[in-house]
């Protein structure tokens, strides 16, 4: 805690001497804004004249003699600092206000610390899921598409397969059973769900399904109007298939799972490559049970949560959890009444301290209709990504009239859990590619061996093999293409493609192949069973 406060004494230092610096060398300015953040602050000005990432180093320059100058704290004589770029910013953030210009600064406590800081940060630069998304041909985002809306290359769409295939088979051994639902939904199932008034700000506004495209162009009204929304969430539509029939308390629990797209509006300027997107796929489940199921519930999809991380390579003791809670000054923001949050809350805090989480609780983030454990996993780097969540609704069964017949042949309220464990495929996929900086582990990797002959007449052995590896299921990338076998071994290293089968005379006169491993080199020659042997 003390390093802590060191270190943002030194960044509030800063800020005032980057304003001192730049009100010397700009006279003009007017200065608005600062804010500390991770790993150093910034500062909004309004300059007369625009400046530019070349003006920094002038300002840098200026701070550091003005370090010498003011006699400061020991703490910043040591600290090592860098302006790191300038950017726009509105005043307020409001963009019907004037634009500023933003310098953003990083300060560490030592030149060390930030020298570590920016190692990781290109690190991190190179493993950008944008980057190798395009550089492995995964997948791009088209602006005729529309923003925020991947389009999956084949690469890209068979690694998506291979994660939903691993989801479903889980999914089904862990007692879940599949459901679908459509893209769209009536006006009236978000209206009874809540999501009309509660949910509005993340939803598309209504699309009139009574007329043609043809119609509404030629200026007709729609005889018997029907307003329908695209849906952000998959759970009004598994409640409807609950209330389709009757439900007895021996029937208990359901869980219901879908990998269901949903649109969500975000702004244009907060999209982001696959981590932040208007479309995306929900790894979604709900959980319809009894009162004295819950927390036997909860408990088994907070392991199930930490075996897909393990099963994906993450280290499950540094996952971090946090509970959401309802904002009790702000209560109108939340559906439900106090007994039903003070019940919901308890439970999920008690089951948090059973499992021995590592949970902070945080007022204010619940969703609006129950609070929620938020799991966080660490990546290669140390960066948390937001992934599983874990929701606990008293509210969508109140308002939708949810009852089954309890053991004393009475009507009873069931309860129902939310849950996703990667969040989405699109920001689990982006996760993955930086974790990996997208050298897949065999199991995952959309290509797991490619096949090179030398030459031409090498073609024919080459697809043969291919041919013995597909029906094994392998997946496989054969390169007949008319390219030198150099060019093609190296396509093989940049695509960090798991293994490379060279073909050539001395591989067909034995009936053999030579291998090489992207993370070993050259393996040598060996027979195809000995290899398949390898890496099964």
């Amino acid at each position: 805690m003390e390093q802590n406060e060191k270190v943002m004494r030194v960044r509030d230092s800063l800020i005032h001497i980057l304003e001192k610096a730049v009100k010397e060398l700009y006279p003009d300015v007017k200065v608005a804004t600062s804010l500390i953040i991770d790993n150093g602050f910034y500062y909004d000005f309004d300059f007369a004249s625009p400046i530019t990432d070349k003006d920094l180093g002038k300002i840098e320059q200026k701070m550091r003699e003005l370090v010498k100058k003011v006699n400061p704290a020991d703490e910043l004589k040591n600290a090592g600092f860098k302006l790191d770029k300038i950017a726009g910013a509105y005043w307020e953030g409001d963009e019907k206000n004037k634009m500023l210009t933003r310098i953003y600064g990083l300060a560490f406590e030592s030149s060390d610390k930030l020298t570590d800081f920016i190692k990781q940060r290109e690190e991190a630069e190179k493993r950008d899921h944008r980057k190798l998304g395009k550089e492995l041909d995964l997948f791009h985002i088209d602006d005729k598409v529309g923003l925020g809306l991947p389009l999956w290359h084949p690469k890209g769409a068979m690694l998506w397969r291979v994660i939903e295939d691993f989801w479903y088979q889980e999914h089904l051994k862990n007692g879940y059973d599949l459901v679908r639902s459509p893209h769209i939904g009536n006006k009236e199932l978000w209206e009874t769900s809540g999501h009309w008034g509660f949910y509005n700000s993340s939803m598309y506004p209504p699309l009139e399904a009574g007329q043609t495209l043809k119609d509404k162009q030629e200026g007709k009204k729609a005889e018997h109007s029907e307003e329908y929304l695209l849906k952000p969430m998959n759970c009004p539509f598994h409640v409807q298939i609950y209330k389709n029939s009757p439900k007895s308390y021996k029937q208990f629990p359901f869980r219901w799972a879908e990998c269901g797209t949903v649109y969500r509006f975000e702004k244009k300027g907060e999209l982001s490559g696959l981590t932040r997107v208007r479309g995306f796929t929900q790894d979604d489940a709900h959980i319809l049970c009894r009162k004295d199921q819950i927390e036997n519930e909860l408990k088994k999809v907070i392991d199930f949560i930490l075996f897909i991380y393990k099963s994906f390579g993450f280290d499950i003791n540094t996952v971090k959890v946090f509970l959401s809670l309802r904002d009790p000054n702000n209560k109108e923001k939340y559906a439900g009444n106090d007994e039903g949050w003070n019940y919901t809350e308890d439970v999920l805090r008690k089951v948090a301290t059973e499992k021995g989480l590592d949970f902070t609780e945080e007022k204010g983030e619940a969703a609006f209709y129950g609070p929620k454990l938020d799991f966080k996993i660490k990546d290669a780097l140390g960066r948390l990504w937001q992934c599983s969540t874990l929701q606990f609704d008293f509210n969508l069964p109140e308002r939708f009239d949810l009852t089954f017949i309890n053991a004393k042949g009475e009507q009873e309220r069931p309860y129902m859990l939310h849950r996703a464990l990667f969040g989405s495929f699109e920001r689990f996929i982006g996760l993955l590619i930086e974790h990996y900086a997208g050298a897949f582990p065999f199991w995952l990797a959309p290509v797991q061996i490619k096949i090179v002959p030398i030459r031409e007449n090498h073609n024919e052995y080459a697809e043969k093999i291919s041919e013995q590896l597909r029906k094994l299921g392998y997946r496989i990338d054969c390169d007949i293409r008319e390219e030198n076998m150099g060019k093609k071994v190296r396509d093989a290293k940049n695509n960090k493609i798991p293994y490379t089968i060279i073909i050539g005379d001395k591989d067909i006169e034995v009936n053999k192949i030579s291998v090489e491993s992207r993370d070993k080199g050259a393996l040598g020659q060996m027979s195809l069973e000995d290899f398949i042997s390898r890496v099964r």
